[in-house]
């Protein structure tokens, strides 16, 4: 929506548009209200990425819904926690939507968006349990702009695997790093690099790992200088905080 804008005042500026019919492109009301719930029309301006749909909780018609206006207007739409009905739901609706079952997502790119680009974002994950929420990381970052780099299963109960990835450590510009049991990875890969480091404590674990908590305690607490730490499973949290990361140092 910002290039789209700039256009528009580029336009009005070089005198190829007039203002009143560049106030009839923008004059749109930034909430539209579907009585279920309140799209946010004017967030892609504001913090340059469209309104995102969390699907846990929604039906699979209100999420089609909320996802027909915001491509009406034009920015195509993600939705995460997507279940099986809902991604059903929308592969019979968007045929060109891209339906990602392991990291429960649905995405449907606005047509003029470019490619993602490679942006220096590597995703990690401790075992191949975590690889959920880590394609959650991918699709969203995908989603926002930016291609991304995966590794996976180098958790610290064989040191040696992610110790032989230190290229790829090294040549990224953030670091996402997923896991669950003792969530001990980031801070591992905290004392190998020079760049942020995202923790994502999943869920995954036996009885004590109390649903992710002692993982997240883990990260909390990690020794590892520049390691932050998201909330348990929130993939598509860390891939945000990773964007922004990623255009503030382009």
């Amino acid at each position: 929506m910002r290039d789209r804008v700039r256009a528009v005042l580029a336009d009005v500026a070089a005198g190829r548009r007039s203002v009143d019919d560049a106030l009839a492109q923008l004059d749109a009301a930034p909430v539209e209200d579907l009585s279920f719930a309140q799209i946010d029309h004017h967030r892609a301006l504001r913090q340059g990425y469209p309104e995102v749909v969390f699907g846990e909780g929604k039906t699979a018609d209100q999420a089609l819904q909320i996802c027909s206006r915001l491509a009406a207007h034009g920015d195509g739409f993600l939705v995460t926690r997507a279940d099986e009905a809902m991604r059903a739901a929308f592969s019979a609706a968007y045929p060109a939507a891209e339906v990602d079952a392991l990291g429960r997502t649905v995405m449907l790119r606005r047509a003029e968006a470019p490619a993602p680009r490679e942006s220096g974002a590597l995703v990690v994950t401790a075992g191949t349990g975590d690889l959920p929420v880590a394609q959650e990381c991918i699709v969203t970052l995908r989603a926002f702009g930016h291609a991304s780099t995966r590794v996976a299963d180098v958790g610290v109960a064989g040191i040696h695997r992610v110790l032989a990835r230190q290229e790829s450590l090294r040549a990224a510009r953030v670091i996402i790093v997923v896991a669950g049991m003792d969530g001990a990875l980031p801070s591992v890969i905290g004392g190998l690099v020079r760049v942020p480091v995202i923790a994502v404590p999943t869920s995954v674990g036996y009885g004590a790992s109390f649903q992710g908590l002692a993982a997240l305690l883990t990260m909390l607490n990690s020794c590892a200088a520049g390691v932050v730490v998201c909330n348990i499973d929130n993939g598509f949290g860390a891939a945000v905080a990773a964007a922004r990361v990623l255009e503030l140092g382009a």
